[in-house]
């Protein structure tokens, strides 16, 4: 969108042709204004030399593209928060059913999907289904945008292939994890709302949906976050949390009020002001989550608890372990 919105507006008249469809809708989180102004002057072009419109293409067909700004909300990458935003009323998700492709924007059939999908269909009509196949293993085919930041030397993008190992493309396109390999404390592969995963399980893991779920994590959004062992993890788990606290549309109880709970508990937890006891309580609590909501937002607030408490439960003992003696100490001094 930033560099080559084209590619998207033809994505979006590929799609919109093969479904029968009228009118596009895009959909940008209002903080990206430069990659919102460039898109909206790519539809301005495609107006202009009769590539979209009336007779589009000059196939007969018409279809118009409309970028709509929103207003910053997480909730709004939900479809069905994303399509009560688009009509004007408060990004909340919906109760399915109905589903979109019986009732979606303004009362019509709608098909909600990410701006990646659409952009790559054109390359995938140029070249063939089967070369996009081509890539990555059995039920993982294709290639994937990988968003790599944290403490690596050259946080990037890139569109690399399905299933390629985590290790391979953290070190081939962001130049490594700082101070090398070893000094490797965790990785979350899938962006915040997947469970993150230790340097032993990142050494061999493949960058694919299966191969994310074997490890008991997920691909999610292939933003990858690396952590250095100068990460304090507890402290960016809590963090993450704030955030998932701060996003709950409030619908759902058990995200509404657990959210809170888990962020409170976390940042106890930070400090070591807890009891072991209570590690297993917070487990729990994400698993009453977990499952009982009507967006995914609850499963993204619970699984990076349960990815911390799986892989550093000795890291949250030892912390109140020390917090305990250093009480002790302060009472009988």
């Amino acid at each position: 969108m930033r560099h080559d919105p084209h590619k998207l507006v033809e994505g979006c008249l590929v799609a919109g042709m093969a479904m029968g469809a009228r009118t596009a809708y895009i959909y940008i989180r209002g903080e990206f204004y430069n990659e919102a102004s460039n898109m909206q002057a790519a539809i301005q072009e495609a107006y202009e030399a009769g590539l979209i419109g009336k007779n589009a293409c000059r196939s007969g067909y018409d279809f118009d593209i409309i970028m709509h700004r929103g207003a910053g909300a997480y909730i709004c990458g939900e479809e069905m928060a994303l399509i009560e935003s688009l009509e004007g009323k408060q990004g909340k998700p919906r109760l399915k059913p109905p589903f979109p492709a019986d009732i979606g924007v303004f009362g019509c059939p709608t098909t909600v999907a990410n701006v990646e999908t659409v952009a790559v269909a054109p390359a995938i009509c140029r070249r063939g289904g089967e070369w996009f196949a081509s890539f990555g293993r059995e039920r993982n085919h294709g290639t994937k945008l990988y968003c790599i930041s944290g403490h690596v030397n050259s946080p990037c993008t890139v569109e690399e292939e399905m299933s390629i190992p985590l290790r391979e493309l953290v070190e081939r396109h962001a130049g490594g994890v700082k101070g090398g390999w070893d000094n490797l404390l965790a990785i979350i592969p899938g962006g915040s709302s997947v469970p993150l995963i230790p340097k032993s399980v990142c050494e061999n893991v493949l960058m694919d949906f299966d191969a994310l779920v074997e490890v008991q994590s997920g691909l999610g959004t292939a933003a990858v976050i690396v952590m250095d062992k100068s990460a304090d993890v507890v402290d960016c788990i809590a963090r993450l949390l704030l955030f998932y606290k701060h996003e709950s549309c409030g619908q759902c109880t058990p995200c509404r009020e657990g959210t809170g709970w888990l962020t409170k508990m976390l940042y106890r937890f930070v400090k070591g002001d807890a009891r072991p006891g209570e590690i297993d309580m917070i487990w729990e609590l994400s698993k009453q989550i977990e499952g009982h909501t009507i967006c995914a937002l609850g499963d993204a607030a619970a699984w990076p608890v349960q990815g911390l408490v799986r892989h550093f439960r000795p890291e949250l003992e030892r912390r109140m372990e020390e917090f305990a003696n250093k009480s002790r100490k302060q009472a009988t001094a």
